[in-house]
């Protein structure tokens, strides 16, 4: 992927050809916007490969930031002055008034993730600059990987792991609690977000039996979906698996404290692929650490994760650092939706994954 030199697929008077099977609408003048990539070169290349990245490059006049792990503020400033669409990854700058001071051109902030509160302020919708994100790219993925979690959990395949692995004798790792197919299993979905729908749908289909809290969502919606609405109470209590799709917003912050980790039944499994906000993680390791419920984490409260940390040495919890979303076809989908947002933006078309502030205010 270049920034520079004749666009990929570009043809006489700005008309774009298809590219990678994906017809490029005709750009209105051939006007390629200014764009500035600040997605680091190990990021890029998986979001941008190969005939996803000379789209990018075909539909803006872009510049590469390569040395983003050392990125300021000071160092952005100057590569926006005349930029008009900013494309992001996770760290980057936030973009408040001093900042969006020196991008007077600015109009459209791509993010090649979920979530943009980290760094989108409300100056930025205030100066009538457009935001989208890339989230839905990573819902299939991050819904995989809670699937994956759900069924370790249920044929106790992280204590087994634990034991083999940790010099205990065939006979004594043979032992475990017992086993249970996902096949009419009670599944509680907390959070019917894309990747909660996505998981939904993945359980479903293997014959999990499922139920949802989400205040957000109406009986009409939880009918739409195949599942049951119900308390939080009723779904901790009631679910073998509980798996965590809810959003980083205040009133989501610890939602299973030690109170409602105490209303896991015993050989219940809590499956976290979403953040870490959502569980009070000192509570869960004293329920862990009582050997009576398993987990299945991708976040936490730290990350790296300390070698110290008392989760690694628990026989009945199974980690991974945070990558549920890293998968190759998930990356190419987020950097496809980027890029198509970015050709919707420049031919006047309404965006799909537009952000509005009041969105910000209830999305994670």
């Amino acid at each position: 992927m270049t920034g520079s030199g004749e666009p990929p697929g570009a043809g006489a008077a700005g008309r774009l050809e298809p590219v990678d099977g994906r017809p490029v609408t005709t750009l209105p003048g051939g006007h390629r916007p200014v764009t500035v990539v600040s997605v680091p070169a190990t990021l890029r290349a998986q979001f941008f490969p190969d005939r996803v990245g000379d789209r990018l490059t075909t539909v803006t006049d872009a510049t590469l930031v390569d040395d983003h792990a050392a990125l300021t503020r000071t160092d952005l400033a100057p590569l926006l002055a005349r930029a008009e669409v900013l494309v992001t990854s996770w760290s980057v700058p936030r973009l408040d008034a001093a900042l969006l001071d020196r991008a007077p051109a600015l109009r459209l902030v791509a993010h090649t993730g979920a979530s943009v509160k980290p760094f989108v302020t409300p100056e930025v919708f205030a100066r009538g600059i457009t935001v989208t994100q890339a989230g839905q790219g990573m819902a299939r993925s991050v819904a995989e990987v809670a699937l994956a979690f759900t069924l370790a959990l249920l044929h106790q395949t992280p204590r087994f792991d634990h034991a083999l692995r940790g010099g205990t004798t065939w006979s004594r790792a043979e032992q475990a609690p017992p086993r249970h197919e996902i096949l009419g299993c009670p599944v509680g979905v907390v959070g019917a977000s894309r990747t909660g729908r996505a998981y939904l749908e993945l359980v479903r289909a293997l014959g999990a039996e499922t139920s949802v809290y989400d205040p957000t969502l109406t009986t009409a919606d939880a009918a739409a979906l195949g599942v049951r609405l119900v308390g939080l109470d009723e779904l901790l209590a009631g679910s073998r698996i509980v798996a965590l799709h809810a959003p980083t917003l205040p009133e989501t912050r610890h939602l299973l404290g030690a109170r409602e980790l105490a209303l896991l039944p015993d050989g219940a499994g809590l499956v976290n692929t979403a953040r870490s906000w959502l569980v009070d993680e000192a509570a869960l390791v004293v329920e862990l650490s009582r050997g009576r419920i398993d987990a299945a984490l991708d976040v936490f409260d730290e990350e790296p994760l300390p070698t110290g940390h008392p989760l690694r040495a628990l026989a009945n919890v199974l980690l991974t650092p945070h990558q549920a979303a890293g998968t190759v076809q998930g990356r190419r989908r987020q950097g496809e939706i980027v890029v198509d947002e970015i050709i919707r933006y420049v031919t006047g078309r309404p965006l799909a994954h537009a952000v509005t502030p009041e969105m910000l205010a209830h999305t994670g």
